[in-house]
């Protein structure tokens, strides 16, 4: 009956495909711990006491709160979906109090060591190809707060010049507008004529995306982690240097030149103020430092 229900996320709900896997994922495993432990082989006819077990075994098994409640999460979605199609008569989640899990601040780069990549005293980006390449993927990363997979799916008719914004196809397939400053064009511009004198020789056979591996073809989540780690290193000491951070990083350092909540939610493309508040918290800790740094009763 899970089959089904993926199908409804993906066709109806329009989850991303990462989504979808983790959903399934988890409903494998319930399926599997189900079987193994009580011989219960149809996920509809499990109890309360069923799913508490599970969240047991989990937290046993060193699961940590946050990935416990997104399963959870997974159940509760899967068993409304059943009581919608009058399957069952109660979702069994109800009576499972989910985990406390610990609020953690988002990681970001300070802006200070930001600059530094893109500083022509420091030439961490030469002047070819792949130098143009990677630096327009950072620059965009923290420019445009964009997620991972939107920026390898962007394509070079999804930008717009003569309005100086680009459209971005977000979570759930919904498209939003980011605008682009002058010189992040400019950039885009002199990527795509690096690109195509490097890549010359295989032009009839390059994918449609804006941004390419060495060999023409289309990046990868892997090749976009990687390329950035590797830059963030050289700036921060941090363990955390993934491109969230980034994404991190834009949004706290727009709330901290005092842009509009609202304004950072629809950039950043949520569905809900919620997920955007937590850059708040940022935000109050500059304020913070400042304060302590600039008042004379603050010491």
């Amino acid at each position: 009956m899970f089959r089904q229900f993926l199908d409804y996320l993906t066709h109806e709900k329009r989850y991303s495909l990462n989504t979808l896997k983790s959903y399934q994922n988890d409903l494998n495993q319930f399926s599997d711990f189900l079987i193994l432990t009580y011989e219960v082989s149809d996920l509809s006819t499990a109890l309360h006491i069923h799913i508490r077990s599970w969240m047991v075994a989990l937290v046993n098994d060193n699961i940590s709160p946050r990935s416990i409640n997104r399963k959870l999460s997974t159940l509760r979605s899967y068993y409304n979906y059943l009581l919608r199609l009058d399957k069952i008569k109660v979702n069994p989640c109800l009576k499972i109090t989910p985990p406390k899990t610990a609020k953690k601040l988002p990681t970001i780069i300070q802006e200070q060591s930001l600059s530094k990549l893109f500083d022509p005293e420091y030439a961490v980006f030469p002047s070819t190809f792949k130098g143009l390449r990677n630096a327009l993927i950072i620059e965009l990363f923290y420019a445009t707060g964009m997620r991972r997979g939107e920026l390898i799916n962007l394509r070079y008719s999804d930008i717009d010049i003569s309005n100086s914004w680009m459209k971005v196809l977000g979570k759930g397939n919904k498209e939003r507008l980011i605008p682009l400053s002058a010189g992040l064009l400019t950039r885009i511009k002199d990527y795509q004529i690096a690109k195509y004198e490097q890549l010359d020789d295989i032009k009839d056979y390059l994918e449609p995306y804006l941004f390419l591996t060495d060999k023409g073809k289309q990046l990868y989540p892997k090749f976009l982690y990687n390329l950035v780690t590797r830059y963030l290193k050289q700036i921060s000491t941090s363990s955390k240097r993934s491109p969230h951070v980034l994404r991190h990083s834009f949004a706290t350092h727009m709330m901290n030149h005092g842009a509009d909540l609202n304004a950072i939610k629809e950039l950043l493309g949520h569905s809900s103020l919620a997920a955007t508040q937590v850059y708040t918290h940022n935000s109050i800790q500059e304020l913070k430092n400042v304060y302590r740094r600039a008042h004379p009763k603050a010491k």
